[in-house]
């Protein structure tokens, strides 16, 4: 069934609507876990409407392939995986990245950049998926396969700085829906799960004391606080809007580094010294004060 409200009785939320003929489901406390934009812990107040910058968007799609050829392809030993991911020209330089991850008779490919930066640059992230997909590096990877699904998903992005409170009278909200992920780590489903562990604890707790409060029910905040999420969480809480500063980032610095790496490792006859010249000149021609602003800006935003 699909949940569509939630009930209310005395301002605290006893259930949900759904779209069933029976039309209500009563608990004592509901876990809402509607994902990023949730419309749920929207209605009772517990968030604001999200803004483009702290929501970013993915497309991917999962293609068949046979698992000797995965293997094959990736250089897997039988019964092992793999995950790439790819920054810079897998997002033409928006903030962001590409990715695949092998599975065992398919890969999952996607592109994904944060909508403010879609919006601004008027990039579909669909187009920007089928760019990767094209990119000489990638289509041997694909070829042959047959795509067996297609999605979009939106994934918070807002960090430690803009988490929404995550409990009310009879309900805690967990995963995407408490904007739990970490986008360094590219970490949201063990965040998720996580999450919801440390949910039902306090709700058994709630359960011992029949107290389902918000006062109650804050105990599932303070065990968020005590875990790995919000440890993980602060640490990076300054990188998304370190990175969406600096729009160049991902734009200049990998082409970059790939540029060096290929006019060292090609081999043209050219003396190494005279490459290592080379390779020093572009790094010098670098507007210094940006780069230093960048590394310092870094620096601080991992502290």
């Amino acid at each position: 069934f699909t949940v569509v409200d939630l009930l209310w009785e005395k301002g605290t939320v006893v259930g949900v609507t759904t779209g069933d003929a029976d039309g209500e489901l009563l608990a004592r406390c509901v876990v809402i876990a509607d994902g990023a934009n949730s419309l749920l812990a929207q209605k009772i107040g517990l968030h604001r409407e999200w803004q483009p910058i702290e929501q970013a968007l993915v497309a991917k799609e999962v293609i068949a392939l046979p698992a000797d050829v995965i293997e094959s392809r990736f250089a897997l030993p039988p019964g092992m995986g793999t995950a790439l991911e790819i920054f810079g020209e897998s997002t033409a330089g928006l903030l962001g990245y590409g990715f695949i991850y092998t599975n065992k008779e398919s890969l999952s490919i996607g592109t994904g950049a944060l909508l403010e930066d879609l919006i601004a640059t008027g990039i579909n992230v669909n187009d920007m998926l089928d760019r990767f997909k094209s990119h000489p590096a990638i289509a041997p990877l694909l070829a042959g396969g047959e795509t067996l699904e297609y999605s979009a998903h939106l994934i918070p992005e807002g960090g430690y700085n803009r988490l929404p409170q995550v409990y009310a009278d009879g309900a805690v909200v967990v995963g995407d829906a408490a904007q739990l992920v970490n986008p360094v780590n590219r970490e949201g489903g063990n965040l998720a799960m996580l999450s919801g562990k440390l949910a039902a604890q306090a709700i058994i707790e709630a359960k011992a004391s029949d107290d389902f409060s918000a006062m109650r029910l804050s105990r599932y905040r303070e065990l968020l606080d005590e875990s790995v999420v919000m440890a993980d969480l602060h640490k990076i809480r300054n990188i998304t809007d370190f990175a969406h500063a600096r729009p160049h980032l991902l734009r200049e610095y990998p082409q970059l580094l790939s540029g060096m790496f290929e006019e060292y490792l090609r081999v043209d006859g050219v003396p190494k010294k005279a490459k290592q010249k080379k390779i020093m000149a572009t790094v010098k021609a670098l507007p210094k004060r940006r780069l230093l602003d960048d590394l310092l800006g870094a620096v601080r935003a991992l502290a």
